[in-house]
């Protein structure tokens, strides 16, 4: 009575608790990553530095402006010697000059390497966006597959209480049993131990389901309240091709598309390198202001003040003729770079052709696995029934009746299992598709 008792008290402080606890659904779940998870946010800071060169780089068409100023006070010793000495004159001279300029360089031609820098800016950039896109994939996979297993344990802990609820039964039968006589003692004994063994698996899953949420709430920055509950189904697509996830994979591929971008911006390193080779020509302009005011003379030749200002314009070409064949070692090294990222290029390519195929055979073998456990824990669970009631009337034994108690769990756990491979065969399809993002 008193192991009764503490069973149904248990029952209700664990059903008062999941009421208490609030409610998130996996698309609150997953809004939340998408906000709060670090990685994201990492690659969206490294996207906006991406960003902010290629919003500057209309600056390598523009013309290169600079201006100076200068004021200086000079004081001199001066002597001046003549062969008539009556000429001769010696002293302190003080002067204050004062000069300003504003200088321009436009380059009207190097070879297209600015246009070439501006463009590869502009590919990163893009690269920037499709990295944090496939950061953004990645971390809705985890968000889903994390959220999901805490489903699967949930459900995992449902089957050790519905188990436990037959155990109970059992332990009932054979204590009535050994009290009218009919019985053996090491029936309920051993009843007893495998109801006990029942109520440790429960207190572990819910140790791992707790666990599982923590680590859930790690993946969207700790947002998630303090406790909290999910949904108890796991909500598959079963209707999945792989036409439907292979077709277009490298334009699909979020990953593939920022090693593609890689390739992309090798071959405008190596058109920069090669323009290294043209020769650059600047338009050149200044205005020059200069002026110059002797407040003390000493030379009676030199004038009180004198002020100069002006404009120069005119062209400047720089031809390079030999640099240490450094430029001929840039293109080499560039055209190495290129054809090192069409190697990395295919191998990522082939890469996710494996991965989706792979993929899809794990997803296909899991649905079939899936409809045989459905209807093999109907079966289950019908042949427990058929045992535990056996077993009530005394036709079957307590090893017969725990052999399809054991059967039962063992079909439980499997097609738990099988729901959850499920989930997350039909998660990678989406992911290496870039589907999840949609």
């Amino acid at each position: 009575m008193k192991f009764r008792l503490l069973i149904v008290l248990l029952i209700v402080v664990f059903s008062e608790k999941i009421v208490a606890q609030e409610l998130v659904t996996l698309e609150e779940a997953i809004a939340l990553a998408l906000e709060e998870n670090y990685d994201v946010q990492i690659a969206q800071n490294l996207s906006l530095a991406a960003k902010t060169d290629e919003k500057y780089s209309i600056g390598a068409l523009l013309p290169q402006l600079n201006g100076t100023a200068s004021t200086n006070w000079v004081s001199n010793h001066q002597e001046f010697v003549f062969a008539d000495e009556s000429r001769n004159v010696s002293g302190n001279a003080k002067s204050n000059a004062t000069n300003a300029s504003l200088q321009a360089v436009w380059t009207l031609f190097d070879g297209t390497k600015m246009f070439a820098t501006r463009e590869r800016l502009e590919q990163i950039a893009s690269q920037g966006e499709l990295s944090v896109k496939n950061q953004i994939v990645n971390s809705i996979s985890a968000v889903i597959v994390n959220y999901y297993n805490i489903v699967r344990q949930k459900q995992q802990l449902k089957a050790i209480q519905e188990l436990m609820s037959v155990n109970e039964e059992r332990v009932k039968v054979a204590d009535r049993k050994v009290e009218v006589g009919i019985g053996a003692r090491p029936e309920l004994l051993q009843a007893k131990v495998d109801l006990n063994a029942q109520r440790t698996l429960a207190i572990q899953q819910e140790t791992l389901i707790a666990q599982l949420k923590d680590q859930l709430n790690g993946l969207v920055g700790l947002k998630l309240p303090a406790n909290y509950e999910v949904a108890d189904t796991i909500m598959i697509n079963l209707d999945i091709t792989e036409p439907e996830i292979s077709n277009d994979i490298e334009n699909k591929n979020y990953q593939l598309l920022a090693t593609e971008k890689n390739l992309d911006i090798a071959g405008l390193i190596l058109h920069e390198s090669r323009a290294s080779r043209s020769p650059i020509i600047n338009l050149n302009g200044s205005y020059n202001y200069s002026k110059t005011n002797n407040t003390k003379l000493i030379n009676p030749f030199s004038s009180l003040e004198s002020k100069i200002n002006g404009f120069t314009y005119g062209f400047s070409m720089t031809l390079p003729i030999l640099n240490g064949f450094n430029i001929t070692r840039n293109v080499q090294q560039a055209r190495i770079n290129v054809r090192r990222q069409e190697l990395i290029y295919n191998q990522q390519k082939q890469a996710v052709d494996v991965a989706v195929r792979n993929a899809y055979v794990n997803y296909d073998n899991t649905k079939k696995i899936l409809v045989v456990e459905e209807e093999n824990i109907s079966l289950a669970r019908e042949n427990v029934t058929i045992a535990l009631e056996s077993f009530k009337r005394g036709v079957a034994t307590f090893i017969e009746l725990r052999t399809a108690q054991q059967s039962l769990a063992e079909a439980y756990n499997r097609l738990i299992a099988a729901r959850y491979n499920t989930k997350v065969a039909e998660t990678e399809l989406l992911r290496l598709n870039g589907s999840l993002l949609k």
